[in-house]
């Protein structure tokens, strides 16, 4: 059993014929991932990485099976087309455009929560099923399987922590970088639960940073759902100054349950593995996992 994408997820890329979208899904494709086609408006009826274009989401629903897209859809236009995804059927919408305006996604949180979906994103780096499906950025290599799944608010963490797992021997069930804008699709504690209930993860590393609360209500309900499998946390900023924005738009200080040590204790009172630096990520999992 794997979490949000499989061998079986059909994939299409939205903004498929641009440099992004051609470079990543090309990616995807060399992967092993089943991508089923593309949307750019205007080209549908063409042919691109021998897949077909098509106009609208709905065409690609309704003529290749689509249930799962990754949106290359520049600022402007991605929230049109993560509410299209939505519109359509899409079931699994994976959006890795950064710099969508915030009033823009709370339009769209707002929308996709009437709907049967799961939204990703923005500005992640995707979700991995080593093996079987890669739907965003990252690089494939590093991931093997395994039974750790990873959380992540940063992309290059996510890389870090998988080739740590992998190195000490243990592998990865599924990786999904949530992002991190001031408003995402899926918490920290959904993807953290997605991992909690699927068998074949034993153990979650969760990775987070300086702002907002959401690694805090994982940990939190992490506690409340009884620690059912161990999780090894880090949170990236601990020498971030307060009231400065650091790398992520959503990554910044605002009151004194923002910084990285306060959420460090936190994670620590509700029974998380606190690691100081990200080097020691693949340590504790396997300290945790040889308990």
């Amino acid at each position: 059993m794997s979490v949000l994408v499989n061998k079986d997820s059909k994939v299409i890329v939205q903004g498929f014929t641009g440099s992004e979208g051609t470079f990543h899904a090309g990616q995807m494709i060399d992967y092993g991932t089943n991508v089923v086609g593309g949307v750019t408006p205007g080209k549908g009826g063409q042919e691109h990485l021998g897949k077909p274009v098509f106009n609208t989401v709905a065409d690609a629903v309704s003529k290749a099976g689509a249930d799962t897209s990754i949106i290359f859809v520049p600022p402007a236009f991605a929230a049109d087309a993560i509410m299209e995804a939505a519109d359509a059927g899409i079931k699994v919408i994976i959006c890795i455009t950064e710099g969508i305006p915030t009033a823009d996604m709370v339009k769209v949180k707002a929308y996709i929560d009437a709907k049967d979906c799961i939204l990703v994103g923005p500005n992640c780096p995707g979700v991995i099923t080593p093996d079987e499906a890669k739907v965003g950025i990252m690089p494939g290599f590093i991931f093997k399987k395994g039974r750790v799944g990873i959380v992540s608010k940063s992309g290059t963490l996510t890389y870090e922590a998988a080739d740590q797992v992998v190195k000490q021997g243990y592998g990865i069930t599924t990786a999904i970088g949530i992002g991190g804008d001031p408003i995402i699709g899926t918490t920290t504690k959904e993807a953290v639960e997605l991992l909690m209930n699927d068998d074949e993860t034993e153990a979650i590393v969760m990775i987070g940073e300086i702002g907002g609360q959401l690694e805090a209500d994982a940990a939190k309900w992490i506690k409340a759902d009884g620690n059912r499998k161990p999780v090894v946390g880090f949170i990236a900023g601990q020498t971030a100054p307060a009231g400065r924005t650091m790398g992520h738009a959503g990554a910044i200080v605002g009151g004194a349950d923002d910084t990285a040590q306060a959420k460090m204790a936190i994670l620590r009172a509700n029974g998380i593995h606190v690691v100081d630096s990200p080097a020691k990520i693949g340590e504790m999992i396997a300290t945790v996992l040889k308990k």
